[in-house]
């Protein structure tokens, strides 16, 4: 049972219980009959501390809604409400992790007891610390228990039913800095703050890239092992890796140079996949490009189709037949569609356009003058000579491998017979590339031969302006060397001859533009250093070039 303070005759009777009268802000009585030696209004039945039913009254959440305090009653005292027109009651700032809570204005019979009662239904108190006189400290469980305290203050206390001033007073809660209070709430925010730093760690090590792993250090058996997987097309970025290492690391000396060479080498070679790899994306991306231009062509005829559909529809002839808004709708899509029409064909304009463009500058590149050639002629002979002089290091490079497994195979002897079987084994593949290499050593002796008898032929009056202009053409499209050289190499290397059109072949992957009727032409002027001869029989016979440069070498 609760009386709210907004009837003033609650407060009032609240007021007679306590034997006091009740006054107004003005200063006049608000009850005019009150008799002080009653104890309580005539008419009016006392209510019983001991009702079941009667307990706190939580402190309303909002604070849009005035805050409307009740009677509270307990065990053995009752809690009467202050006057709701009064101020509130003052309070120091709040410490930070307060659980401690003053309160002052008890009776002078109150007990640990009694004040356990009152403020154990705010939460769990964990201790109280009561002064001789009329106050106390308690300290709670929880924070938030606090405010809940806070609520009593003002609140008049009567133990009982009894009008001693000894039994009444008017409690005073506030704020109590502790130093319990203040100790917890700093290991809370260290606890807080260290949480954080592992959680914004965690979140830097899930961000930061993984780190690479770590490179082993040299050794022979592991310098063995680089060699082979430098060599494996799938395993190459990785091994270049360590090998840089190395290499900066400073791992090279007297005893080892030759294997790092090897590697060196190794890598050298993989020059030529990449650019093949590149030679081959790029003839894809042409492709792409020569595919999305005929779509665009085939998407282009069908906007002319249905252009020429909205202009059949808008003769006088049909046009008369639609309606207002079929006629509207009409010239809306008409328009759109023009739209579209010109915008794509301004696309592919666009391409053709690049497309010239690219065209006259291989034009401009393909017809240089009579000095260019002379110049690019002598820049290929500097050019073959580096050449020929690299390869002649990659053989001192193999030879110095052969000598070194021999003398390790001559230390090793009484080992076992699957490392002779290795040894033996890695001394023929090496015999086998010192004799590739001595061929294509030969091969670009010859290639300097032959470019050499082609500018004497371009130089010469034999050859008509077409077909002169055609050597050069090639001469400048491959400056390393001359057609004449590469068909020579070619054929080297296929002692049993080549078709006309297996040559064409290889030629187009470095020319596109290359035809095989100017090919033949060229061999057919070269006597001495190409033959054609027929091979087969019956229906499989076959005109087939071979190189016989060396032959004219020896008989003159």
């Amino acid at each position: 049972m609760t009386m709210p303070m907004s009837d003033p005759n609650a407060w009032a009777t609240a007021m007679n219980n306590l034997g006091m009268p009740p006054m107004g802000l003005t200063g006049q009585p608000l009850m005019p009959d009150f008799d002080p030696n009653l104890g309580m209004m005539a008419g009016i039945t006392p209510m019983n501390p001991m009702m079941p039913g009667l307990g706190m009254v939580p402190a309303p959440l909002s604070q849009d809604v005035p805050v409307v305090k009740e009677i509270i009653h307990c065990k053995s005292c009752t809690l009467f409400p202050p006057n709701p027109n009064l101020p509130p009651p003052a309070t120091r700032d709040r410490p930070p992790g307060c659980k401690t809570v003053f309160v002052g204005g008890l009776p002078e019979n109150a007990t640990e007891q009694l004040i356990m009662e009152v403020f154990g239904q705010c939460g769990d108190i964990t201790a109280i610390r009561k002064s001789k006189k009329n106050f106390c400290h308690i300290r709670f469980a929880e924070e938030f228990t606090v405010d809940k305290a806070l609520f009593l203050s003002g609140y008049r206390i009567r133990l009982g039913s009894s009008t001693d001033k000894k039994d009444t007073g008017r409690l005073h809660v506030d704020f109590a800095q502790a130093r319990d209070d203040l100790y917890e709430w700093e290991c809370r925010q260290r606890m807080l703050a260290r949480e954080e730093r592992h959680r914004r760690k965690m979140e830097e090590d899930r961000l930061r890239p993984p780190s690479p792993p770590p490179i082993v250090h040299y050794s022979e058996h592991e310098c063995s092992q680089l060699g082979d997987k430098i060599k494996d097309d799938s395993k190459f970025p990785e091994a270049v890796r360590v090998l840089l290492t190395w290499l900066e690391r400073g791992e090279v000396n007297r005893r080892n140079a030759n294997n790092f060479y090897s590697m060196i080498q190794s890598s050298n070679s993989h020059i030529r996949r990449l650019m093949s790899e590149k030679s081959q994306h790029e003839k894809e991306m042409e492709e792409a490009k020569e595919k999305f231009k005929t779509a665009l062509a085939g998407i282009l005829a069908q906007f002319e189709q249905i252009v020429s559909v909205f202009q059949a529809a808008s003769k006088q002839k049909a046009w008369d037949h639609f309606s207002k808004a079929q006629r509207k709708n009409l010239d809306m899509w008409r328009k759109q569609t023009e739209e579209i029409r010109n915008m794509h064909n301004e696309q592919l304009m666009g391409i053709r356009r690049e497309e010239e463009m690219e065209m006259s500058d291989d034009d401009m590149e393909d017809a240089p003058d009579t000095k260019d050639s002379e110049d690019s002629g002598v820049s290929q002979a500097e050019a073959l000579k580096e050449e020929n002089d690299s390869l002649r290091c990659q053989l001192d490079a193999y030879r110095n491998e052969v000598e070194l497994l021999k003398q390790e195979q001559g230390k090793n002897q009484p080992m076992r017979s699957e490392e002779d079987s290795t040894h033996s084994q890695q001394l023929s593949f090496l015999q086998q590339a010192l004799q590739g290499m001595q061929k294509v050593e030969d091969a670009r002796a010859h290639t300097h031969l032959c470019y050499t008898q082609s500018e004497e032929i371009i130089r010469s009056d034999k050859l008509d302006s077409h077909d002169r202009n055609w050597m050069l053409n090639m001469s400048v499209l491959h400056p390393v060397c001359s057609t004449a050289g590469i068909i020579s190499t070619f054929l080297h290397v296929h002692p049993f001859g080549a078709s006309i059109e297996y040559i064409c072949s290889y030629l187009q992957r470095l020319d596109t533009k290359i035809n095989p009727s100017e090919v033949e032409a060229l061999l057919s002027r070269l006597p001495c250093t190409f033959r054609q001869e027929l091979t087969g029989v019956g229906a499989s016979l076959e005109k087939r070039w071979n190189f016989c440069g060396f032959q004219g070498i020896k008989s003159t």
